[in-house]
C-alpha cells in the first residue's frame, strides 16, 4: 500500500498510471465521484493486487470465496466496488490477495452507529469491523431503558458476520449526559437491581453478543461507585457470557481535575471492566479553537497513561471518523465550529481552491479558506495519513484495538488502510 499526496495538476489517470495499478481500482478504493476533483494536498491509498480472479458465467461469490480459501467478509474488504453485495458478472476481475496486507498484526475494530445510519454505507463499512454497537439505550430514573430502533443494525451486524453490542449511557432526550441520573443509578440500590436486571434481559431478547457502558461527567463523590457499579456487572453478565467494555474519559494523570475526567477512576474501572474504550478525540471540538480533533502527541499521552493503570490487551484506542469547519477569527464563548465528515472536507476544499496542509506535530490535515462572504474558515479532518498515524499506535502498545466514533459518514480511505496493514479479527 502507498498513501499518495497529490501534487499540483496531477490526476487520477496520471496517479494510476504511475504506479501500474487500474484506474478503475483507484477510483473504487477511494470512492471517486468525479476523477477530476482531485485538491492539491488530497490523499489517496494505492493497493497492489497479488492475486485476481476472473469471473466465469455461472459462478457466485461464495463459491469464488470457498475456492480460494476466504471468507466473504475478506471478499468484500478486497473489492470495495462490490459494496458489501454478492452481486458479479461474467468477466470481472475480483482481487483474492494483495502485496504485503496484514503485515502489522491483528486487531479488533469496533464502530458505533444510529439507528438512522445510511445502511448502504453501514453494509459497505460490516466486513471491516468485529463489533457494531448502536448508539445509545438510556434508562429512566426508576432504572427502565429507553428503547432503541436497533433491529435492522442487529440483523445486518449478525448476518455480515459482526458481533452487535449493546450502548447503554446517561444520554437524555436533550442531547447532554446527565451526571444527576447516573448518581440515582450508581446510589439507590433499587434502581440499580431493576437496571441490571433490564439490560441483562434485553441482552438476551435483542441477541447482543456485550455490553458497553458509557457514563459520562459523573460526580467526583461518585467515582467509586461507578467503579462498583461496573463491577457488578461484570460479575452479572460475565457468566452468562456478556463481557462489559466501559469508555473512559481521555485522562492524562489520575489527579487531572475537571468534571469530564474525575469521576473516572481508571484503575478502578479497569479492574472491574473485560475491556475499555480511550475516547481518544475532541481536543478539537464545537466551541474550541481551531486544533486537530485527536493529536497525536495527546492521543500518545491518553494510551501512556492508561497503561499505568490498565493491562494493554483490554484497552481500544478510540478514533475520529470526523473534522470540523471554524469560521474566523475565533472568539472564545461565541464561535461555534460545524462537525464535516473527511469526504465533505475534501469536497469544501475543492470547491474553494485550498490546498491541504498537513501538521507533522499533531499528525493531522488542515486548511483554510474564504467562503463567499469574505469570511475566512479552518478546517482540520482525517485522512489516510492521520488514520495511519493512530493505528500504528495499537501495534506499538499492544492494544486490544480500534473503536471508531462513527460510523455514520463515509470515510473510504480509512477503511483501506486498516485492511492493507491489519488482519481484523471476527468475534
Amino acid at each position: 500500500m502507498v498513501i499518495h499526496v497529490v501534487a499540483p495538476n496531477e490526476t487520477v489517470y496520471g496517479i494510476a498510471l504511475s504506479y501500474g495499478v487500474p484506474l478503475s481500482q483507484v477510483v473504487a478504493d477511494n470512492e471517486l465521484s468525479n476523477t477530476a476533483r482531485l485538491v492539491v494536498g488530497q490523499t489517496l491509498v494505492i493497493r497492489f493486487p497479488k492475486q485476481v480472479h476472473t469471473v466465469r458465467a455461472g459462478e457466485t461469490l461464495t463459491g469464488i470465496a470457498r475456492r480460494y480459501g476466504l471468507s466473504l467478509r475478506q471478499i468484500y474488504r478486497r473489492n470495495p466496488i462490490l459494496q458489501g453485495e454478492p452481486v458479479i458478472y461474467p468477466g470481472q476481475t475480483l482481487v483474492l490477495s494483495y502485496r504485503e496486507e496484514g503485515s502489522l498484526g491483528n486487531l479488533s475494530v469496533n464502530g458505533y452507529a444510529y439507528p438512522f445510519i445510511d445502511l448502504d454505507l453501514l453494509r459497505r463499512t460490516l466486513p471491516y469491523l468485529t463489533y457494531l454497537t448502536p448508539f445509545t439505550y438510556g434508562f429512566t430514573p426508576t432504572g427502565a431503558l429507553v428503547d432503541l430502533d436497533d433491529s435492522v443494525l442487529i440483523q445486518m451486524a449478525t448476518e455480515g458476520g459482526v458481533a452487535p453490542l449493546m450502548h447503554l449511557s446517561t444520554l437524555t432526550e436533550e442531547g447532554g449526559f446527565s451526571n444527576a441520573l447516573a448518581h440515582i443509578a450508581l446510589t439507590d440500590q433499587e434502581v440499580q437491581n431493576t437496571l441490571i436486571q433490564n439490560i441483562r434481559q434485553n441482552l438476551d431478547q435483542k441477541g447482543y453478543r456485550g455490553l458497553d457502558v458509557d457514563f459520562e461527567y459523573v460526580l467526583p463523590e461518585d467515582a467509586g461507585a461507578y467503579a462498583a457499579f461496573i463491577r457488578r456487572l461484570s460479575d452479572t453478565l460475565n457468566p452468562l457470557g456478556y463481557p462489559v467494555i466501559t469508555a473512559l474519559a481521555p485522562k492524562t494523570s489520575a489527579t487531572q481535575r475537571g468534571l469530564l475526567y474525575e469521576g473516572h477512576d481508571f484503575r478502578g474501572i479497569g479492574a472491574a471492566s473485560n475491556e475499555v474504550l480511550l475516547m481518544t478525540y475532541e481536543w478539537g471540538y464545537t466551541y474550541g479553537p481551531p486544533m486537530a480533533v485527536a493529536p497525536l502527541p495527546n492521543v500518545r499521552q491518553v494510551v501512556e497513561y492508561a497503561l499505568t493503570e490498565i493491562p494493554a490487551r483490554k484497552i481500544w484506542l478510540g478514533i475520529p471518523n470526523y473534522g470540523y469547519d471554524w469560521p474566523l477569527p475565533f472568539v472564545q464563548g461565541q464561535t461555534k465550529a460545524q462537525s464535516i465528515s473527511p469526504q465533505l472536507a475534501i469536497s469544501r476544499a475543492w470547491k474553494y481552491h485550498a490546498e491541504i496542509q498537513y501538521s507533522e506535530r499533531s499528525q493531522a490535515p488542515w486548511y483554510r479558506y474564504i467562503d463567499e462572504t469574505g469570511i475566512e474558515h479552518e478546517v482540520w479532518f482525517e485522512d489516510a495519513r492521520s488514520i495511519q498515524a493512530k493505528l500504528a499506535l495499537i501495534p506499538e502498545y499492544g492494544l486490544l484495538g480500534a473503536g471508531y466514533w462513527n460510523l455514520m459518514r463515509p470515510f473510504p480511505q480509512n477503511w483501506r488502510v486498516l485492511d492493507a496493514e491489519y488482519t481484523i479479527r471476527t468475534a
